[in-house]
């Protein structure tokens, strides 16, 4: 089989498309032939070593797919070949073959085509692991989504509208903020041109937001928090601007708030059962029509590379894909 390997840390243009043996499931496995992986800003990270998960070299990114059992190991009675499914595996995804412990798959529900499949688990699970269970957003409550037009962005807007939240989205440019609006942002803050606090007063009258989405890092981080409300929750959700922000704690304290950390991939590590229900609760809400993933652009695996390095370069809106 092919994959996309990292062979050595660096940049999307190191990675090598190499012929590798097909993976053999042991007990508890299940091997997938790969039709969609889902590319996510962990991606460009891991490939330089600057993830906080380091697999051992040599590798293949890419941290969730949907597929086509393929063959299935002792001890993962729950699957059989021939079965649809999503998976999340933390890396290994960029490859036509992937092996994946049985815990981290589901069934593609019906109707669910594989590029959706695939474009969701990361990006929905970590907004909703985020805004349900770690902010536990309430009806009538506000958001604000930074970096809102990027994948766990957008999901963040849907996932807070469907919980009954008015959310505001701040992004860099005027068609992201259109594609935030399309997913259902009820106000939106243009950072490249906007004051980041006097917008969010005058949208917040004063109040500020009850819970900041923050996947983004950076200068934007503090000017976010010192706006927060009362009781307000700051999510940290990842540092996609690249600088780790340093908040003066005492604005937690004035402001009688909570700075949250958000880390999906250990959550589902640690608590497959909840995962589980957190996606079925999630599925129901795809049916429903009431989340959607945008996607963007597809790229074969060949040019997985180029993949990452858009993502890298912030040229995607929504979410992208590999297809095999």
């Amino acid at each position: 089989m092919k994959a996309l390997l990292c062979k050595q840390h660096g940049l999307p243009d190191t990675l090598v498309l190499e012929e590798t043996p097909d993976p053999v499931p042991g007990p508890g496995e299940v091997v997938v032939e790969m039709k969609a992986a889902g590319v996510n800003f962990p991606d460009v990270l891991i490939i330089q070593n600057k993830y906080q998960f380091k697999p051992p070299l040599p590798f293949a990114p890419g941290a969730e797919l949907a597929g086509i059992v393929s063959a299935v190991g002792s001890e993962a009675p729950r699957f059989k070949v021939g079965d649809r499914v999503i998976g999340s595996c933390g890396h290994g995804a960029f490859a036509e073959k992937v092996k994946v412990p049985a815990t981290r798959l589901i069934p593609l529900p019906a109707g669910v085509d594989f590029e959706t499949g695939a474009a969701f688990t990361l990006t929905y699970g970590t907004s909703w692991h985020a805004i349900k269970d770690r902010a536990a957003l309430q009806s009538g409550e506000t958001m604000l989504v930074l970096g809102a037009a990027g994948g766990v962005g957008l999901a963040a807007i849907e996932i807070g509208k469907a919980l009954g939240a008015r959310v505001i989205a701040a992004a860099s440019s005027e068609e992201k903020l259109r594609v935030c609006r399309e997913h259902g942002a009820d106000s939106t803050i243009n950072y490249s041109n906007e004051d980041l606090r006097e917008r969010i007063k005058a949208l917040s009258d004063g109040k500020g937001p009850d819970v900041v989405y923050d996947p983004v890092g950076g200068q934007f981080t503090e000017q976010a928090f010192r706006s927060i409300a009362w009781r307000g929750r700051h999510l940290v959700v990842g540092f996609a601007n690249g600088e780790i922000p340093k908040l003066p704690l005492n604005l937690a304290l004035l402001k009688g708030a909570a700075i949250v950390g958000v880390f999906w991939g250990d959550h589902v590590a640690r608590e497959p059962s909840q995962f589980a229900a957190e996606l079925a609760a999630m599925f129901d809400l795809v049916a429903k029509r009431r989340l959607r993933p945008h996607i963007s652009a597809r790229y074969p695996l060949a040019q997985g590379a180029q993949a990452i390095s858009d993502m890298m370069n912030r040229k995607v809106i929504g979410k992208i894909v590999i297809t095999n």
